[in-house]
Parts: structure tokens; sequence; C-alpha cells
């Protein structure tokens, strides 16, 4: 099986369009979404109705999936991130407002070896963020390999005999091979807006039989998508840290 592991497109339909294209030209067997389609970007609707023809698919909600349609306040979110929750709120269907409020909480176990979660498998809003917090992953983990997402950062953390390691990905393509008797807690990143300072989207691949997960990133109209933003009337700031990936 290949399983194409994406997360956290945030409103952002050009990277979502480039991601579509590079799907395009692999066979994808069954798709997992880590959480957070809406938020900062100016196209809510437009990702929730590509992102349903995608099948098969295995989807859970992000926090900001969660704001927008009530399930949670903005009150932990920075004064930005909060007035495009309301922006978001005040522009999207009833339809895909009712698709939010549907999607399923994580963590989520897949199959027998992959488990999905959006912050930790721990507390879907936890932001893992350093050996620590990934040692306090692995004791929920029930399987060998853990895919998150949340904080916009490509990552990969192996534990082995109670040992916690990570890596920091970068570059345009990385490669795992996946080996017996370690687990895994891995972030692809993020397509709607990466946080690395590297601009361009970014997914992975996990080829169950090959036994490796590829990680990629390609490059999206930026200037279109900031002038989405723009148009739309939201924060500024939300346009400009696209260019530079933070």
């Amino acid at each position: 099986m290949r399983y194409l592991i994406f997360t956290d497109i945030h409103g952002n339909m050009e990277a979502l369009l480039a991601f579509l294209k590079f799907v395009q030209k692999r066979k994808i067997d069954h798709y997992l979404f880590l959480g957070d389609l809406v938020g900062y970007g100016a196209s809510p609707n437009e990702i929730i109705q590509r992102i349903r023809l995608l099948k098969p698919i295995s989807t859970i909600r992000g926090n900001h999936d969660k704001a927008v349609c009530g399930l949670d306040t903005v009150q932990t979110f920075n004064p930005i991130a909060a007035s495009a929750i309301h922006w978001t709120r005040d522009h999207i269907t009833k339809k895909n407002m009712s698709y939010l409020y549907k999607l399923k909480q994580g963590p989520m176990i897949v199959n027998k070896d992959i488990m999905i979660c959006h912050g930790a498998p721990f507390d879907e809003d936890h932001y893992i963020f350093g050996e620590f917090d990934a040692s306090e992953a692995f004791l929920h983990i029930p399987v060998q390999i853990c895919f998150f997402g949340h904080t916009h950062f490509p990552f990969v953390y192996e534990e082995k005999d109670h040992i916690v390691e990570g890596t920091f990905l970068t570059g345009d393509v990385n490669e795992i091979k996946i080996e017996k008797g370690v687990r895994y807690l891995i972030n692809p990143g993020s397509i709607g807006q990466p946080r690395d300072r590297n601009p361009m989207a970014a997914c992975a691949i996990y080829d169950s039989n090959a036994k490796k997960i590829e990680f990629y990133r390609f490059p999206y109209n930026i200037e279109k998508a900031q002038k989405r933003i723009i148009d739309a009337s939201l924060p500024p700031a939300l346009a400009e840290r696209l260019a530079v990936g933070i």
C-alpha cells in the first residue's frame, strides 16, 4: 500500500492545487489527512470541496477546523489567527460547516501499523516540539508509525530501546527506511503554511511494502495565494508570511 500523508492546508487553494498536480503523477492507494483544512487562508469552501473528492481517505480534525465550526473557542488563538477564524465562520457554507463539525477527533488507528493525530496522540491540540514531547507521545502510540501535524515542521522522531532521537528534515526530497524494532513519530510538514523557513508545500508518501517513507517539497503560486488573502480583507501578515515560510 502507498499512503499519501498531508496536513495543515489552512485554506490555501494554490498550495492545494499544486499538491493535487503532484498527486496525479504518483500511484496512491490511500490518503491520510491530519487536520486543519481551514484557517488563515481565503479558500475554505474550495478546499473542503476538493478534499471530499479524494478517495479513499482517512481524515481527522485540526484545532482550526474545531474552532471554525464552534467546537472550540478562539481564546487560545493569537489575534491574527482568531480574526481568520471569525472570517472563515462568516464565509463558509452551511454544508461545509457541517462537514467540519462531523470530522473525527484524533488519534485514529488506520491499521495495525499506522496511527494519525493532529497535535499529539494524548492531546489533539498539543504541539510536539522536541524529544521530551515525543517521548510522552510514544507512551500513547500502540503501533509502529504515528503521523502528526500541527507544528508545520517536517520532522522524524525515532524511538528504540526507550531512547528517542529527532531529526529535522531539510531539502526538497528526503527518504527514511522503516526498521524493525524502531517506532516512528513523523510530521510530513504543512501543505498550506510551512513554518520552517522553506515556503514550499510539503507532504510524504509511505510505501508499506518497500518499508520506506519519502518526503517531498514542491512550489506553488505564492503570489496568487497572497492576493486572495489581501482581496478577502484578511490580515496582511497572513499573506506576507507565506513568502518566507514562517
